[in-house]
């Protein structure tokens, strides 16, 4: 009796799987939440055999750390840039008001996912040293024109500000938001 040859596939050369996965996760987080996301999700999403989620990764904790970790990376030198050209406290107090008004490149589906970042924190310590080390971030840039505890007040402003716009069903004029922004930075 003579063996039959099996075919055997060849494998793929797939040098920026594992980035794509990690891109694939904040897809899938923007999409469905962290509770909706899955495995079997974020491979569909970056096209990739399921087991390459469990090769690359320790579990679906670390694939959204590092996608956290991530986006984090990529917002916060939008960030930073949203405040290079500001020279003094009236145009620092306009560029927050810009910035929580989604003039500073980052969009609702951005936003989103910074939020699930939070709420996915509160319950994994792990992600906390993500949201503490982006936090961080953003401080010290506002400290360049405000003193630390000042600034730590404007970053929770701008997060809560955002988020009320987003949630609220009111309308939010940008003046109202310039005034309040005003009134923290002692305008």
């Amino acid at each position: 009796m003579t063996a039959i040859p099996v075919a055997r596939s060849a494998r793929r050369y797939d040098p920026d799987r594992k980035s794509r996965i990690v891109d694939a996760a904040i897809d899938v987080v923007a999409e469905h939440g962290v509770a909706g996301t899955t495995s079997r999700r974020i491979a569909a999403a970056a096209d990739v055999p399921l087991g390459s989620i469990t090769y690359h990764f320790t579990g679906v904790d670390d694939l959204l750390e590092q996608a956290f970790g991530r986006h984090a990376e990529r917002m916060s030198p939008l960030y930073e840039a949203h405040f290079d050209g500001v020279r003094d406290l009236t145009g620092f107090a306009d560029a927050v008001t810009d910035l929580i008004h989604g003039d500073a490149g980052a969009d609702p589906r951005d936003w989103a996912v910074a939020y699930e970042l939070y709420l996915a924190a509160l319950r994994n310590p792990a992600l906390r040293s993500v949201t503490e080390s982006w936090m961080r971030r953003s401080r010290t840039v506002l400290e360049r024109f405000v003193d630390p505890v000042t600034a730590r007040g404007v970053d929770a402003l701008i997060e809560g500000m955002v988020m009320h716009l987003t949630l609220s069903t009111a309308t939010f004029d940008r003046a109202g938001t310039r005034e309040i922004v005003g009134r923290l930075v002692g305008l």
